[in-house]
């Protein structure tokens, strides 16, 4: 059990986050399940037999208290993903100035909070993969999502840089980047008969995601197999940022 890897979750009552978690445990993974919801959070960590820290993730010092709570109870770090986040669909000119700074903040804030708290424990273990949320808006031009394309594009640009900076300390930065995924945080689009069947049509593969997407990748980028794949962006999203589809 010594040997088995230690994966800081955030986010991890989530859709999304939940079964990354489930996934990781039965893989063998030890686990610090990290949310700022605590019924959720305590009925997953009793679920999988693992310890979990109530925090919001915006709060830079309780991401660093949680990483270093992983550090003491299993022995060390070797990956941290963050599904901390949140979708914001308006257009700009009806775009509040603190809807839009909740939107950086849950997206950005939070992402770039991970990669300070894990950084420093990660390179002095070796190093590790850190693995943050992106999302197909900030790739292609959809209407109506400015304000959360503006921050997961810079989620990704931050991975990027992020990658180049610790690359020599052995540490792998990447983004996943999703289309329109069946989780709770995005009913409000789904959930709509209309939005949900304009959705549909623009993901070629002819269906919306589900959370067993998304968190399959984020597995596999936290294995520590995974060691020459850093700075890379990579989208499951049905095919809705790459190709266009003709119906025949």
């Amino acid at each position: 059990m010594e040997s088995s890897p230690v994966q800081l979750v955030v986010g991890a009552a989530g859709g999304i986050g939940t079964e990354v978690c489930r996934r990781l445990v039965a893989q063998g993974h030890r686990l610090m399940l990290v949310g700022r919801t605590s019924e959720p959070l305590q009925a997953l960590a009793t679920e999988l037999g693992q310890p979990h820290r109530v925090a919001d993730a915006q709060d830079w010092d309780a991401l660093a208290q949680a990483a270093q709570d992983c550090v003491e109870t299993h022995g060390g770090l070797h990956g941290a993903v963050n599904l901390a986040g949140s979708v914001l669909l308006k257009p700009a000119h009806i775009t509040g100035f603190d809807e839009y700074q909740e939107t950086i903040a849950q997206n950005v804030t939070t992402a770039f909070g991970l990669i300070k708290a894990v950084a420093p424990i990660l390179r002095r273990g070796g190093g590790g993969s850190v693995v943050l949320m992106g999302s197909a808006a900030a790739d292609i031009g959809l209407a109506n999502h400015e304000a959360i394309a503006a921050a997961k594009a810079g989620v990704a640009a931050l991975a990027r840089s992020a990658a180049a900076t610790y690359a020599g300390a052995g540490i792998r930065i990447n983004t996943v980047s999703p289309g329109l995924v069946q989780t709770p945080v995005s009913e409000k689009v789904w959930g709509n008969e209309r939005a949900a069947a304009a959705s549909l049509a623009m993901h070629p593969l002819g269906r919306l995601g589900a959370a067993t997407d998304i968190a399959s990748l984020i597995v596999w980028l936290l294995h520590p197999d995974q060691t020459w794949i850093t700075g890379q962006e990579i989208a499951v999203d049905g095919g809705l940022s790459s190709i266009k589809s003709v119906k025949s």
